[in-house]
């Protein structure tokens, strides 16, 4: 199946350029293509893992991907998407950022010789005033710029020349891979269309009208409900295991809802055709039992996080399904309670009862005595039934911590001062 074929069946193109042209080019031989991301802030988020899963569906076909951190773009800043300018970036944090997601791409894509990670700051760093204004900013109508949708979505709150600029930028250094790295092909997100169209109109009167440049974007993710992918109640899902744990990366995937699910195995994994029609059967057929969510869930998670963490994350989805945590790790307990509520407790020891009331899980010592005679309360897995027992640490957090349950999921991290 050509590449092209394949991300059709995938929904995963929403325009090209020129079709026909982008289709025999990647049939005949083995092309080298591009996508960007401006470092913005040290990690990227789910959102903009998508593009960049069709930079690695290029590299499996025999293809080379390149991927632009953005160091010199960053510092200026792209419009596309925002209705107000952004809040400048010093370079120094720009490029502290673009390092850190530069180890995320290796992690992501492997370190071989079939990809390459490329800084648009070492040349774009290099363009002076003048060099710019008569090179390249000669070749851009202010008319055709105005009426690409980023710009023109911005003219009535204002938009800076900065900014206005970037569309310039981003066609150097498409004209910049294409001439020292014979990059042909430039992927990106709907919103990029203006100025991907830009960069190839740009080549085209540097280069001749028949010189070979195509672009490819992505569409615009959203859910069934028509909301918009990738945004909980908690914020951004990232890819960065600090910001968003491997357990709560794997949940929000098993989470998923039926009517997306099927969209997501052919967006986010690498799983064939046949495969996805079967499971696509047993959302239908069998709901109830998520077989399509948890491949989805186990899938990506490898993708981002690798096979160790899948296993702490089914280890601990296992454990809360059946209240059995006493034998998870210190690692597994901050990922499952890390963002739970919190309590902090001083390092001795008490009976049950005054321990509930102190950490005001309890409201009083009445209450804390009835839902311990009730079973309500479990410690660090176990259920507690006697009133004189002492509340200790998890045998295995090292001393650091209690996890307490009341009820049936009403659950406290309480973290141990030393």
């Amino acid at each position: 199946m050509n590449i092209i074929d394949e991300l059709s069946w995938r929904g995963a193109v929403n325009q090209m350029t020129d079709e026909a042209g982008l289709r025999k080019l990647t049939q005949e031989k083995s092309v080298s293509l591009y996508c960007g991301v401006d470092p913005t802030g040290d990690s990227m988020h789910i959102g903009h893992l998508i593009p960049f899963m069709m930079l690695k569906r290029f590299q499996l076909a025999g293809h080379h991907p390149y991927i632009l951190i953005g160091g010199g773009t960053g510092v200026i800043g792209d419009p596309s998407g925002r209705k107000t300018e952004r809040q400048l970036q010093t370079v120094e944090q720009i490029g502290e950022n673009a390092k850190k997601l530069k180890t995320q791409f290796v992690h992501l894509f492997g370190e071989d010789s079939n990809i390459t990670i490329v800084n648009n700051y070492d040349w774009l760093s290099k363009l002076d005033l003048l060099g710019f204004l008569r090179d390249y900013g000669k070749l851009f109508s202010v008319n055709v710029m105005l009426a690409k949708d980023v710009v023109a979505s911005r003219l009535e709150a204002g938009i800076s020349f900065t900014e206005f600029s970037y569309q310039i930028l981003q066609s150097v250094d498409f004209h910049h891979l294409l001439k020292e790295r014979d990059v042909q092909i430039q992927i990106g997100g709907a919103d990029q269309w203006g100025n991907i169209t830009a960069g190839i109109d740009m080549i085209h009167k540097l280069e001749g009208s028949e010189q070979e440049a195509y672009g490819l974007t992505i569409p615009l993710m959203l859910k069934s409900d028509g909301t918009k992918f990738g945004k909980t109640a908690g914020g951004a899902i990232w890819l960065d295991p600090e910001k968003t744990s491997p357990f709560e990366f794997y949940q929000f995937w098993l989470n998923q809802d039926d009517a997306d699910v099927v969209r997501y195995l052919k967006y986010f994994t690498f799983l064939g055709e046949e495969e996805i029609e079967e499971l696509e059967k047993t959302v239908q057929e069998a709901p109830e039992k998520r077989l399509a969510q948890r491949r989805l869930a186990e899938e990506v998670t490898i993708f981002v996080h690798g096979t160790e963490a899948l296993k702490e994350a089914e280890n601990i989805t296992e454990a809360l399904y059946r209240g059995s945590i006493a034998d998870l790790t210190k690692r597994e307990l901050e990922q499952a309670f890390g963002k739970m509520p919190t309590v902090t407790v001083g390092p001795e020891e008490k009976a049950v009862v005054d321990w509930l009331v102190d950490t005001k899980i309890c409201p009083s010592k009445r209450q804390a005595r009835e839902d311990v005679q009730n079973g309500a309360i479990t410690i660090n897995g176990i259920k507690v039934t006697d009133l004189e027992e002492i509340v200790r640490p998890h045998k295995n957090s090292e001393g650091s911590y209690i996890i307490v349950r009341k009820g049936k999921k009403k659950y406290t991290l309480a973290k141990v001062e030393k």
